[in-house]
């Protein structure tokens, strides 16, 4: 599954090296995640012989949906009804079942429009306009330094999206970061906080084959969700949106995903890149291990634990294995060469020319500097900053509320957080003191018990009775009583007797403290750098190259196309018999019961998934696969297992995005699941 995730299985390291390219000279046929502001239009045209206008770029960009948990979609008819994964409304599914009514293993299957309920949380979002603000944010650091300089950044996106949006709830607005600090842009987006679920098979349906199957092919997933936007209690209208195409692509076909690709490093030096390798990686991946670990052993205790702890383990276990996949491509000799090649070739041309190399001086060396820096602070940072609170819901609520009340800016907007405080998602208490728990215990463990933070985190306390404590005794439980903290502002927030809230309170201050020194030895110098090397890149190629992704929406091309490894031809199709042929009735592979009910009505014939040549990533989960004619043909819902170390390069005869197809999710609605309405909706009669 791509949410977040990139990876499964064990594979060679050859599968992640084989062409990979970076530079655009090099630039492999179809690589790329395009802005919608640059898209190569007239090379795909050329390419692929297609007539793809500016238009038609307007249409998909104003049909595709990013959501607020991590996937992204598509409106897919006049009345909000929007395609994604179902793995990317899972935690919805989770949100609304109970222990009397699991829709995770049961489906959620609406009638009428007054069945479709809200999911809490969930927000969707659709790019409006983009406007670039690289001179702003640029200035806005000018003579300043270190965490001064970070900060008055930071300011000045927060003021261009205040300025842009205010507090209007129907909008968002957004300075992304793009070519890792070459150009900054306001990505301006409709809004919509009330989205509900429509349609979810059940889990065995949607995530058929399991792990075994994980980023892999041939594939026999139904990986499909239906979501409706609604404002004002009504269904949104709206005039872009995809046809739906009942009908497969062939082979060779042009295929277009749009979409959010979450993170890529493709743009990283080689001293970043093994800094990951060295640090962020293999230490995420220990603390993952022994998450997923505590995470069954909690699921094993009951039928109850096992379903609220169902999706979290989901997420553990799809991020492990992507982290995985990244590791085997940092750890790959090949692979790492052609970094070092590609990096020395810019440096060479920007040597090569005296101007231009004054300009940019050196800022790899500068990078290469801050490394040891890095490894001297990426503990600390991480237990206390980045990943402070390792994932507990209450612990952010909190420290939110402390940031906006008690360390607010003047004037600063908390209209955001009061709508992320306003949610209904549950709040389950038990994997709330778990994850508090384990991040006290790795924290200690990790920096010591002498270290000043961890004594202060601690005090007498061991984690668990800590985590026990903060838990059981926060009233953050209650939707209201944390807005109350965060309105009464200051006075309320260090009046308070919530134990999380001052637990908060007491260890913000060491938080703000270590994350301003990293600012200072990290970010601020190695953003500086990255500036002049993205200067060096346009100045050396032009426009002739995309971003690394950054959650925002991206354009792939490709063509639908199977691969060859090893002597081996992969077809691109599988097909609704083939689902048949790989149950066995055990997990797995096991069938979900309407679907072993329903094999007498469907037809086996349905193309179920396809592989494109498109390149994608974690983020893209959801997005609409489109034909040429701007047809929805299927949605992205993984990569193949070549697709590994996509993280830092495409490698186009290998790399395979994973589709559900439109032909498959006809068949099921029609066949098993009996959804006349969504098929009338969708122009399918």
């Amino acid at each position: 599954m791509l949410i977040r995730r990139l990876s499964a299985g064990v594979a060679s390291a050859a599968l992640v090296c084989a062409t990979l390219s970076f530079a655009p000279a090099a630039q492999a046929r179809e690589e790329g995640m395009w802005t919608f502001d640059n898209f190569p239009l007239a090379r795909v045209n050329r390419e692929l012989g297609t007539n793809l206008t500016q238009g038609w770029l307007d249409h998909i960009r104003m049909s595709a949906v990013r959501l607020t948990t991590g996937c992204s979609a598509s409106v897919v008819s006049p009345e909000g009804l929007v395609l994604t994964n179902h793995h990317c409304v899972l935690e919805c599914v989770q949100n609304l079942s109970s222990p009397e009514n699991d829709y995770v293993q049961n489906g959620w299957l609406t009638a009428t429009r007054d069945e479709e309920r809200q999911c809490p949380g969930m927000a969707a979002e659709i790019l409006t306009e983009i406007t670039d603000v690289t001179d702003q944010i640029t200035a806005a650091g000018e003579g300043l330094e270190g965490d001064a300089y970070v900060q008055a950044r930071t300011a000045a996106a927060t003021r261009i999206e205040r300025e842009a949006c205010g507090d209007d709830d129907t909008r968002r607005c957004q300075v992304i970061s793009f070519y890792r600090g070459g150009e900054y842009k306001l990505y301006e987006y409709d809004s919509y906080s009330d989205v509900r679920l429509v349609f979810a098979p059940e889990m065995q349906a949607g995530f058929f084959g399991g792990d075994p199957d994980n980023f892999n092919f041939p594939r026999y997933a139904l990986d499909a969700g239906f979501l409706r936007l609604y404002r004002d209690g009504q269904p949104v209208r709206s005039n872009h949106f995809l046809t739906w195409n009942p009908n497969t692509p062939a082979e060779g076909d042009a295929t277009f995903v749009a979409g959010n690709p979450g993170s890529t490093a493709r743009l990283l030096t080689v001293s970043q890149m093994e800094a990951q390798r060295d640090f962020d990686l293999p230490i995420g991946q220990l603390q993952r291990s022994e998450l997923r670990g505590r995470l069954i052993a909690f699921s094993e205790q009951s039928d109850e634990n096992a379903r609220i702890a169902l999706d979290p383990l989901f997420g553990v276990e799809n991020s492990f294995k992507a982290i995985y996949g990244r590791d085997l491509a940092l750890n790959d000799r090949a692979f790492m060469q052609r970094i070092r090649d590609n990096e020395a070739d810019l440096r060479a041309r920007v040597a090569a020319d005296p101007a231009l190399a004054e300009r940019i001086g050196d800022p790899w060396a500068e990078i290469d500097a801050v490394q040891d820096d890095y490894a001297d602070l990426f503990l600390p940072y991480r237990q206390l900053v980045s990943s402070a609170g390792g994932g507990s819901t209450l612990y952010g609520m909190a420290r939110a509320i402390v940031r906006a009340t008690v360390g607010a800016t003047p004037g600063a907007s908390t209209a955001a957080l009061e709508r992320a405080l306003s949610t209904d998602a549950p709040i389950e208490p038990e994997l709330e003191e778990m994850y508090l728990s384990f991040w006290l215990s790795k924290t200690r463990e990790y920096l010591t018990v002498d270290h000043p933070a961890v004594r202060q985190l601690l005090g007498s306390e061991s984690p668990e009775a800590l985590a026990d404590r903060l838990v059981s005794g926060t009233t953050l439980m209650d939707r209201e009583a944390r807005l109350a903290l965060l309105r009464g502002g200051a006075e309320a927030v260090q009046a308070s007797t919530d134990p999380l809230i001052q637990f908060a309170l007491a260890n913000d201050a060491t938080s703000r403290q270590t994350a301003a020194e990293w600012n200072n030895r990290i970010t601020a110098p190695t953003n500086r750098a990255a500036e002049r090397i993205a200067a060096a890149r346009f100045a050396v190629y032009g426009n002739e190259a995309y971003p690394d992704a950054t959650f925002s929406l991206r354009l792939s091309y490709g063509r639908v196309a199977g691969w060859t490894y090893r002597g081996q031809e992969i077809e691109p199709f599988t097909y609704i018999n083939g689902l048949y042929d790989r149950a066995t009735g055990s997990s797995p592979f096991d069938l979900a019961p309407q679907w072993a009910a329903a094999q007498d009505r469907v037809n086996g014939d349905v193309v179920f998934d396809y592989t494109t040549t498109n390149d994608i990533i974690g983020g893209n989960s959801g997005s609409p696969v489109v034909n040429a004619a701007g047809e929805v043909v299927g949605a992205a819902f993984d990569g193949n297992i070549h697709s590994l170390g996509g993280n830092y390069g495409y490698d186009g005869t290998l790399n395979r995005t994973v589709v559900v197809s439109s032909s498959a999710i006809t068949e099921a609605l029609r066949n098993v699941y009996g959804r006349e309405a969504l098929l009338h909706e969708l122009g399918v009669h």
